[in-house]
């Protein structure tokens, strides 16, 4: 190969025509080896040496490869800055999600404690934040709700009345969100196993931020009731978000408004500090902790001024002391809320794994897919133990880890310390927060699902079709529920998947004059297309869904109705049929006429011949004599013999000649109905080739060549190409002299081939690119 440049940035490339058989000597294809069958397979994934041992244990226990090489000097003093901010917003987060999750606050500590401690061990990414989050919880308020709901625990008082036996109600709750907990983790690790997490990709951003975004919705509706001190009834099913707001307009006039004061307050403070949190995130060595003051302020308030009993606040109630004892969750529920376990499953991962990959693209190290399937699952499966539910990654505390300098995981061990400390010795002290207090904290950390709202005009300028995604997601996931609208949301997200597959954009391709470029002549001007030669693209990959439609888009462009002309040709056939029977008829009746008539003059020669040799025999003197009467010698050929065998086949030659050169250029100017005599199929954008999309190729080539339009093949990756010849795809009638590694090479071939090389491209030997 020839390169040169020039000052212009130009350069000339001078190589001879490929095609796939020249490829194959150019570059010949590495070989594949031999793959081990299964017993081989087994044989080495048991064999055990120290190294590989080594290198197992740390790809599932990562902490073992990354902790002994933890630098204390770069790294102790930003993980425990970082571990006590987020051990700060731990503690009312973990209070109020789990009033979100209708438990008790301390669940939400405890959730906020053990899984922290596992995904310490077994996860991959060193910025992620684990613990409560509102997405999750709401989905786990739901299965609570509904497997323990207020109704089934009311008792006769002392008085006749019926009250609530809170107590009996809250440890029912508790043993169903540590059996969802359980089977999600289960779940999780199962994908695990089967390697299923690329499930997460078929999860697109758009409708990850609709369905976040529908459940901040839904985790709004859901703390109105603690806002207003209001109790509205339970809805469950389809429409429950709005008959519950619905309900709460209804209850309204009966506004507790103590508790709407305090929400309020409590609110405006939160929304403030945090708006100058994000003013001076750049100046303030951590975020000033507001929920914890607004806590803390507020417990104090409630307790010294006898808010409780006074004007009848509804508080957190009697948190104990220390640890509970593990206990093993209850699998009889497993039957009844298999669906939400596998909800929580899949939006608890997708949350974790695409939070964690941004983080990780960010900072420069990986985060395994598969490995944050087995960290989750561990953690919830262990943590559902020790009364947790189910955690993924916090979008605000993670942020907030990262941002105050932390680098490892050992900052969630210093969060989890303060939170133990809390536990053990602290805990007591919240009695007397309001419950209000807790719902505005989960309202004032809204305010970034809410954000995005702005998605909207941005997918519109942007793709109409994410933005659709995204809109059906919202309103499926506040229509419908957290499970139904996410099995919505990802069926209506893959129906527009296989839409925009089947509906590719299909294009001609023109030549740019004086380069090898090949571009679509609807999208670029200054593009030609060659006589008599169609460049056919499509944009996707061709396979069963589109094969069809891909045929009819080629014929659609270039203008010839394949069926039409070869039933035209049928026709042609059937009528030509008549005569060139007839005319085989009247060759083999001239065929036996001629042959009767050779054999007469054969008889007669023979008879004429026995008379001159009787006649010589008879009288040898007068031989001149007879020799001048019959007027043949012996060396002589009868003239009339000679004059109708010539005459017979001069006028057999004549019309055969005639007949069927007329009969050719009909059929041939019939069968074409336009100047094209070769299509190129650019199919350079195809990954794959399945027995539809080989059939059809067949079947192109054949019928285009009744039609004697040659069908070319080009940009065949490697993979196509194998799997050609693996589906039996090339013969004598398709060889692989037909595929050529781009256009221009299969265009050179062709104008090669009809001896118009230069006619088109004017670039006999060197292309100009």
């Amino acid at each position: 190969m020839e390169e040169k440049g020039s000052s212009q940035g130009e350069y000339f490339v001078q190589r001879e025509i490929l095609d796939e058989l020249r490829l194959d000597e150019v570059a010949p294809k590495w070989k594949r080896t031999d793959s081990p069958n299964l017993g081989e397979r087994v044989k080495e994934s048991l064999r055990c040496s120290v190294p590989r041992l080594k290198q197992t244990v740390v790809s599932w226990v990562p902490v073992l490869g990354w902790l002994p090489k933890y630098s204390i000097r770069e790294n102790a003093i930003g993980d425990l800055i970082a571990g006590c901010s987020v051990g700060i917003m731990h503690l009312p987060q973990g209070m109020a999600y789990a009033l979100l999750a209708s438990l008790p606050p301390v669940i939400g500590l405890y959730t906020s404690l053990f899984p922290v401690l596992v995904y310490f061990i077994f996860g991959t990414s060193r910025h992620l934040s684990i613990g409560t989050f509102s997405v999750v919880s709401i989905v786990i308020g739901e299965v609570t709700e509904r497997l323990a709901p207020d109704s089934d625990f009311i008792v006769n008082g002392t008085n006749g009345s019926q009250v609530h036996d809170f107590g009996a109600r809250d440890a029912l709750r508790i043993k169903v969100a540590c059996s969802l907990t359980v089977l999600t983790g289960l779940f999780q690790i199962l994908f695990f196993v089967v390697r299923f997490g690329f499930v997460v990709t078929y999860l697109s951003e758009p409708l990850i931020r609709g369905y976040t975004t529908g459940s901040a919705c839904h985790v709004c509706v859901s703390q109105l009731k603690y806002l207003f001190g209001v109790t509205p009834s339970r809805f469950t099913g389809p429409l429950s978000l709005i008959y519950t707001v619905v309900d709460i307009c209804r209850m309204l006039p009966e506004t507790q408004v103590p508790e709407l004061v305090v929400s309020l307050v409590s609110l405006t403070v939160l929304i403030v500090a945090k708006e100058i949190n994000d003013c001076y995130k750049q100046k303030l060595p951590m975020p000033i902790p507001v929920e914890l003051i607004v806590i803390i302020a507020a417990t104090i308030i409630t307790h010294f001024c006898g808010l409780e009993t006074k004007y009848k606040l509804d508080v957190v109630g009697p948190i104990p002391n220390g640890l509970q004892a593990p206990q093993v969750p209850d699998t009889s529920f497993f039957s009844e809320m298999i669906g939400d376990a596998f909800t929580v499953a899949i939006v608890g991962y997708a949350i974790n794994i695409s939070l964690g990959k941004t983080f990780g693209l960010k900072h420069g190290y990986k985060v395994d897919s598969n490995q944050e399937l087995v960290a989750l699952g561990l953690s919830n499966t262990i943590g559902s133990f020790f009364q947790c539910y189910s955690v993924t990654c916090s979008l605000s505390r993670s942020l907030i880890q990262e941002s105050t300098g932390g680098k490892t995981q050992v900052a969630g061990v210093v969060s989890s310390i303060i939170v133990l400390i809390t536990v053990l010795k602290i805990g007591a002290l919240f009695e007397d927060l309001p419950k209000a207090i807790l719902a505005t904290i989960v309202f004032a950390n809204l305010k970034g699902m809410f954000k995005q709202f702005m998605d909207v005009p941005m997918l519109w300028r942007t793709n109409k079709v994410d933005l659709l995604v995204w809109l059906v997601t919202l309103i499926s996931t506040i229509l419908l529920n957290l499970d139904l609208g996410l099995a919505v949301s990802i069926g209506f997200s893959m129906l527009t998947f296989i839409f925009r597959t089947q509906r590719p954009r299909y294009s001609i391709l023109g030549h740019v004059q004086g380069t090898d470029l090949y571009l679509d002549t609807d999208a670029y001007g200054g593009t030609e297309e060659i006589p008599g030669i169609k460049i056919f693209r499509s944009s996707t990959t061709i396979c069963y869904t589109n094969a069809e439609m891909y045929l009819e888009a080629l014929q659609a462009k270039s203008g010839i109705e394949i069926s039409k002309l070869l039933g035209a040709k049928k026709k042609r056939d059937a009528a030509l049929k008549p005569k060139k029977e007839k005319a085989k008829t009247e060759e083999k009746t001239q065929q036996k006429q001629k042959a009767l008539r050779d054999m007469s003059i054969l008889a007669i020669s023979l008879t004429e011949l026995t008379e001159d040799k009787v006649s010589a025999g008879l009288s040898q003197g007068n031989s001149a004599a007879v020799t001048s009467t019959n007027g043949l010698s012996k060396g002589e050929v009868n003239s009339a013999y000679q004059h109708d065998s010539d005459l017979d086949t001069g006028c057999h030659g004549d019309e055969s000649i005639y007949q069927e050169p007329h009969h050719g250029d009909e059929e041939k100017e019939g069968t074409r109905g336009s100047d094209v005599h070769s299509i190129i199929l650019d199919i350079s954008s195809t990954g794959f080739v399945d027995t539809v999309t080989t059939n059809t190729l067949k079947n192109m080539f054949r019928d285009f060549g009744e039609i004697n339009i040659n069908i070319y093949l080009t940009g065949c990756q490697a993979c196509v190409v194998e799997q050609l010849d693996t589906a039996g795809f090339f013969s004598e009638s398709i060889p692989k002299s037909r595929l050529f590694v781009t256009v221009h090479d299969a265009v050179l071939h062709i104008l090669k081939k009809l001896g118009l090389r230069d006619f088109v491209l004017d670039v006999p030997c060197i292309t100009p690119m």
